[in-house]
Protein backbone atom coordinates (compact mmCIF):
# COMPACT_ATOMS: atom_id res chain seq x y z
CA UNK A 1 0.00 0.00 0.00
CA UNK A 2 1.48 3.48 -1.03
CA UNK A 3 2.26 5.53 1.97
CA UNK A 4 0.59 8.82 0.79
CA UNK A 5 1.77 10.99 3.56
CA UNK A 6 5.09 9.85 3.69
CA UNK A 7 5.31 10.98 -0.58
CA UNK A 8 3.81 14.25 0.45
CA UNK A 9 6.40 14.70 2.85
CA UNK A 10 9.32 13.74 0.59
CA UNK A 11 7.68 16.41 -2.03
CA UNK A 12 7.57 19.04 0.70
CA UNK A 13 11.45 18.11 1.77
CA UNK A 14 12.67 18.28 -1.99
CA UNK A 15 10.54 21.80 -2.16
CA UNK A 16 12.13 23.42 0.61
CA UNK A 17 15.28 22.96 0.42
CA UNK A 18 15.38 25.53 -2.25
CA UNK A 19 14.29 28.02 0.75
CA UNK A 20 15.38 26.28 3.88
CA UNK A 21 13.39 27.05 7.45
CA UNK A 22 15.82 28.95 9.83
CA UNK A 23 16.05 26.70 13.01
CA UNK A 24 17.33 28.30 16.47
CA UNK A 25 17.63 25.48 19.61
CA UNK A 26 17.20 26.50 23.20
CA UNK A 27 19.01 23.35 25.51
CA UNK A 28 17.95 22.29 28.84
CA UNK A 29 20.51 20.76 30.75
CA UNK A 30 18.23 20.13 33.31
CA UNK A 31 16.16 17.97 31.79
CA UNK A 32 18.32 17.16 28.55
CA UNK A 33 15.54 18.84 26.34
CA UNK A 34 15.91 20.60 23.09
CA UNK A 35 12.90 23.53 21.93
CA UNK A 36 13.53 24.30 18.65
CA UNK A 37 11.97 27.89 17.43
CA UNK A 38 11.93 27.68 13.25
CA UNK A 39 10.83 30.40 11.00
CA UNK A 40 10.33 31.06 7.59
CA UNK A 41 12.94 33.97 6.73
CA UNK A 42 10.81 35.05 3.54
CA UNK A 43 7.23 35.74 6.08
CA UNK A 44 9.05 36.23 9.20
CA UNK A 45 6.25 33.37 11.01
CA UNK A 46 7.15 30.88 13.34
CA UNK A 47 6.98 27.50 15.37
CA UNK A 48 8.28 26.41 19.02
CA UNK A 49 8.60 22.87 19.12
CA UNK A 50 8.58 21.37 22.60
CA UNK A 51 9.00 24.21 24.85
CA UNK A 52 10.36 23.97 28.79
CA UNK A 53 8.65 25.28 31.68
CA UNK A 54 11.33 25.23 34.32
CA UNK A 55 10.00 23.16 37.63
CA UNK A 56 12.04 22.44 40.47
CA UNK A 57 10.39 19.03 42.04
CA UNK A 58 11.76 19.67 45.75
CA UNK A 59 9.89 22.96 46.33
CA UNK A 60 7.49 22.39 43.76
CA UNK A 61 8.18 25.47 41.77
CA UNK A 62 7.55 26.75 38.78
CA UNK A 63 10.18 29.50 36.68
CA UNK A 64 10.09 30.78 32.81
CA UNK A 65 13.97 31.22 32.28
CA UNK A 66 13.85 28.77 29.34
CA UNK A 67 10.35 30.20 27.62
CA UNK A 68 11.98 33.34 28.29
CA UNK A 69 14.92 32.63 26.40
CA UNK A 70 12.50 32.02 23.25
CA UNK A 71 11.07 35.04 23.93
CA UNK A 72 13.60 37.25 23.56
CA UNK A 73 14.67 35.36 20.46
CA UNK A 74 11.24 36.07 19.47
CA UNK A 75 11.61 39.65 19.70
CA UNK A 76 15.34 39.99 18.24
CA UNK A 77 13.87 39.00 15.35
CA UNK A 78 10.74 40.36 15.04
CA UNK A 79 8.71 36.72 14.50
CA UNK A 80 5.32 36.29 14.42
CA UNK A 81 4.41 32.81 16.51
CA UNK A 82 1.83 30.52 14.70
CA UNK A 83 2.46 27.11 16.36
CA UNK A 84 3.26 25.88 19.26
CA UNK A 85 4.17 22.57 18.25
CA UNK A 86 4.07 19.27 21.08
CA UNK A 87 5.77 16.52 19.75
CA UNK A 88 4.07 14.14 22.36
CA UNK A 89 2.86 14.10 25.78
CA UNK A 90 6.74 14.95 27.82
CA UNK A 91 7.61 12.53 31.11
CA UNK A 92 10.92 14.20 31.50
CA UNK A 93 9.93 18.25 31.47
CA UNK A 94 6.85 20.02 31.80
CA UNK A 95 5.55 22.56 28.93
CA UNK A 96 5.64 26.11 28.83
CA UNK A 97 3.34 26.55 25.57
CA UNK A 98 0.47 28.07 27.68
CA UNK A 99 2.86 30.80 29.34
CA UNK A 100 4.55 30.75 25.20
CA UNK A 101 1.04 31.34 23.97
CA UNK A 102 -0.30 34.17 25.93
CA UNK A 103 3.06 36.10 25.40
CA UNK A 104 3.44 35.41 21.77
CA UNK A 105 -0.19 34.34 20.34
CA UNK A 106 -0.21 31.11 18.61
CA UNK A 107 -2.32 27.85 18.39
CA UNK A 108 -1.27 24.85 20.70
CA UNK A 109 -1.10 21.97 18.65
CA UNK A 110 -0.35 17.65 19.61
CA UNK A 111 -1.46 14.25 18.04
CA UNK A 112 -5.24 13.37 17.94
CA UNK A 113 -4.39 10.35 19.72
CA UNK A 114 -3.90 12.80 23.06
CA UNK A 115 -6.91 10.95 23.70
CA UNK A 116 -5.34 7.94 24.04
CA UNK A 117 -2.69 9.31 26.78
CA UNK A 118 -5.71 11.06 28.47
CA UNK A 119 -7.66 7.45 29.24
CA UNK A 120 -4.50 5.90 30.81
CA UNK A 121 -3.31 8.80 32.66
CA UNK A 122 -6.65 9.97 33.80
CA UNK A 123 -6.69 6.54 35.58
CA UNK A 124 -3.47 6.41 36.69
CA UNK A 125 -4.23 10.15 38.91
CA UNK A 126 -7.54 9.49 39.52
CA UNK A 127 -8.93 12.28 37.54
CA UNK A 128 -12.72 13.93 38.38
CA UNK A 129 -15.08 15.18 36.09
CA UNK A 130 -13.61 18.49 35.45
CA UNK A 131 -11.21 16.84 33.50
CA UNK A 132 -11.97 16.29 29.96
CA UNK A 133 -10.70 13.43 27.68
CA UNK A 134 -11.57 14.62 24.32
CA UNK A 135 -8.38 16.66 23.88
CA UNK A 136 -10.22 19.44 23.77
CA UNK A 137 -7.07 21.40 26.37
CA UNK A 138 -5.52 22.17 22.89
CA UNK A 139 -6.46 24.30 20.26
CA UNK A 140 -5.66 21.79 17.43
CA UNK A 141 -5.23 18.19 17.07
CA UNK A 142 -3.38 17.06 13.84
CA UNK A 143 -3.58 13.55 12.44
CA UNK A 144 -1.56 11.54 10.35
CA UNK A 145 -0.70 13.35 6.90
CA UNK A 146 -2.71 16.25 8.09
CA UNK A 147 -0.84 19.74 6.15
CA UNK A 148 -0.52 23.28 7.61
CA UNK A 149 1.88 25.64 6.71
CA UNK A 150 4.65 28.38 8.68
CA UNK A 151 4.34 31.42 6.41
CA UNK A 152 5.76 30.10 3.16
CA UNK A 153 6.68 26.57 4.15
CA UNK A 154 5.00 23.76 3.78
CA UNK A 155 4.75 21.32 6.20
CA UNK A 156 3.03 17.97 7.39
CA UNK A 157 2.43 16.02 10.69
CA UNK A 158 3.32 12.23 10.76
CA UNK A 159 1.90 9.86 13.46
CA UNK A 160 5.09 7.97 14.30
CA UNK A 161 4.16 6.01 17.97
CA UNK A 162 6.09 3.74 19.43
CA UNK A 163 7.53 5.97 22.43
CA UNK A 164 4.15 6.54 23.26
CA UNK A 165 0.98 6.20 21.48
CA UNK A 166 0.68 9.90 20.56
CA UNK A 167 4.17 10.67 18.82
CA UNK A 168 4.21 13.11 16.06
CA UNK A 169 7.01 14.11 13.56
CA UNK A 170 6.42 17.33 12.03
CA UNK A 171 8.23 17.81 8.84
CA UNK A 172 8.50 21.58 7.97
CA UNK A 173 10.16 22.49 4.87
CA UNK A 174 13.63 20.69 4.56
CA UNK A 175 13.45 20.12 8.55
CA UNK A 176 11.87 17.08 10.25
CA UNK A 177 11.11 17.45 14.06
CA UNK A 178 11.42 13.79 15.37
CA UNK A 179 10.37 14.09 19.24
CA UNK A 180 11.75 10.85 21.38
CA UNK A 181 11.74 8.59 18.50
CA UNK A 182 15.59 8.79 17.45
CA UNK A 183 18.30 9.89 19.48
CA UNK A 184 22.02 10.58 17.87
CA UNK A 185 23.38 8.33 15.66
CA UNK A 186 25.36 7.54 19.04
CA UNK A 187 22.82 7.10 21.78
CA UNK A 188 20.15 5.27 20.02
CA UNK A 189 16.66 5.47 20.23
CA UNK A 190 13.73 6.07 22.51
CA UNK A 191 12.37 4.16 25.41
CA UNK A 192 8.86 2.22 25.03
CA UNK A 193 8.19 1.12 28.19
CA UNK A 194 5.86 3.95 28.74
CA UNK A 195 1.51 2.52 29.36
CA UNK A 196 0.81 1.93 25.93
CA UNK A 197 4.33 2.60 23.98
CA UNK A 198 5.90 -0.38 21.51
CA UNK A 199 9.26 -1.38 20.44
CA UNK A 200 7.85 -2.52 17.60
CA UNK A 201 5.45 -0.03 16.84
CA UNK A 202 8.85 2.14 17.49
CA UNK A 203 10.85 0.24 15.16
CA UNK A 204 8.07 0.72 12.39
CA UNK A 205 8.29 4.23 12.74
CA UNK A 206 11.66 5.05 13.09
CA UNK A 207 11.68 2.99 9.37
CA UNK A 208 8.61 5.47 8.16
CA UNK A 209 11.50 8.68 8.96
CA UNK A 210 14.32 6.82 7.66
CA UNK A 211 12.69 6.43 4.36
CA UNK A 212 12.79 10.06 4.13
CA UNK A 213 15.62 11.68 1.85
CA UNK A 214 19.28 11.36 3.31
CA UNK A 215 19.69 14.82 3.44
CA UNK A 216 16.68 15.69 5.68
CA UNK A 217 17.77 17.90 8.64
CA UNK A 218 16.66 15.69 11.95
CA UNK A 219 16.13 17.60 14.73
CA UNK A 220 16.04 15.97 17.92
CA UNK A 221 13.88 16.14 21.58
CA UNK A 222 16.99 15.15 24.03
CA UNK A 223 20.22 14.78 24.01
CA UNK A 224 22.16 12.72 27.26
CA UNK A 225 25.68 12.95 25.29
CA UNK A 226 26.74 9.08 24.50
CA UNK A 227 30.15 8.56 26.75
CA UNK A 228 32.94 9.95 24.42
CA UNK A 229 31.18 12.60 22.73
CA UNK A 230 32.05 16.19 24.65
CA UNK A 231 29.14 18.40 23.43
CA UNK A 232 25.38 17.80 23.86
CA UNK A 233 23.97 17.36 20.02
CA UNK A 234 20.49 17.48 18.36
CA UNK A 235 20.81 17.89 15.09
CA UNK A 236 21.53 15.09 12.21
CA UNK A 237 20.45 13.78 8.79
CA UNK A 238 18.55 10.76 7.97
CA UNK A 239 21.87 9.38 6.39
CA UNK A 240 23.55 9.70 9.70
CA UNK A 241 21.22 7.67 11.74
CA UNK A 242 20.56 4.85 8.75
CA UNK A 243 24.45 4.22 8.58
CA UNK A 244 24.89 5.14 12.29
CA UNK A 245 22.38 4.80 14.93
CA UNK A 246 23.50 2.21 17.12
CA UNK A 247 19.99 0.59 17.66
CA UNK A 248 18.56 0.83 14.37
CA UNK A 249 20.91 1.25 11.60
CA UNK A 250 20.12 -0.33 8.10
CA UNK A 251 20.35 -4.13 8.47
CA UNK A 252 18.72 -4.33 11.68
CA UNK A 253 15.89 -6.30 11.62
CA UNK A 254 12.51 -5.90 13.61
CA UNK A 255 12.79 -8.80 15.77
CA UNK A 256 16.47 -7.90 16.50
CA UNK A 257 15.21 -4.07 17.49
CA UNK A 258 12.33 -5.13 20.00
CA UNK A 259 14.60 -8.00 21.88
CA UNK A 260 17.47 -5.42 22.24
CA UNK A 261 14.90 -2.48 23.00
CA UNK A 262 12.98 -4.29 25.47
CA UNK A 263 15.93 -5.46 27.65
CA UNK A 264 17.03 -1.99 27.64
CA UNK A 265 13.69 -0.93 28.93
CA UNK A 266 13.75 -3.37 31.50
CA UNK A 267 16.86 -1.80 33.26
CA UNK A 268 15.86 1.50 33.05
CA UNK A 269 14.39 3.65 36.10
CA UNK A 270 11.58 6.06 35.99
CA UNK A 271 12.22 9.68 34.84
CA UNK A 272 12.64 12.20 37.68
CA UNK A 273 10.12 14.54 36.37
CA UNK A 274 7.51 11.58 35.21
CA UNK A 275 4.36 12.29 37.32
CA UNK A 276 4.47 15.76 37.36
CA UNK A 277 4.89 16.45 33.56
CA UNK A 278 2.30 13.91 32.39
CA UNK A 279 0.05 15.55 34.63
CA UNK A 280 0.51 18.82 33.25
CA UNK A 281 1.13 17.90 29.95
CA UNK A 282 -2.09 16.18 29.33
CA UNK A 283 -3.22 19.25 29.68
CA UNK A 284 -1.62 21.36 27.00
CA UNK A 285 0.42 22.58 29.65
CA UNK A 286 -1.64 23.56 32.15
CA UNK A 287 -1.41 22.92 35.70
CA UNK A 288 -4.48 20.99 37.33
CA UNK A 289 -7.63 23.17 38.48
CA UNK A 290 -6.85 24.86 41.68
CA UNK A 291 -8.86 23.40 44.64
CA UNK A 292 -10.53 25.99 47.46
CA UNK A 293 -8.24 27.75 48.85
CA UNK A 294 -6.67 28.84 45.29
CA UNK A 295 -3.40 26.71 45.02
CA UNK A 296 -2.44 23.98 42.44
CA UNK A 297 -1.61 21.13 43.47
CA UNK A 298 -0.22 17.68 41.76
CA UNK A 299 -0.72 14.14 42.80
CA UNK A 300 2.06 11.44 43.80
CA UNK A 301 0.27 8.11 43.50
CA UNK A 302 2.03 5.47 46.03
CA UNK A 303 3.28 2.04 44.95
CA UNK A 304 1.49 2.11 41.48
CA UNK A 305 4.48 2.01 39.54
Amino acid sequence: MVDSSLLNARAIIESGRAAPALVRTFFDKDTFTATHLLWDPATYRAAVIDSVLDFDPASGRTATRSADAVIACVAEEDLTVDWHLETHVHADHLSAAPYLKERLGGTIAIGKDIVTVQRTFGKVFNEDTRFAYDGSQFDHLFGNGDRFRIGSIEAIALHVPGHTPADMAYVIGDATFVGDTLFMPDYGTARTDFPGGSARQLYRSIRRLLSLPDETRLFLCHDYKAAGRDNFAWETTVAAERTGNIHVRDGTTEDTFVTMREARDAALGMPRLILPSIQVNMRAGRLPEPEGNGVHYLKLPINMF
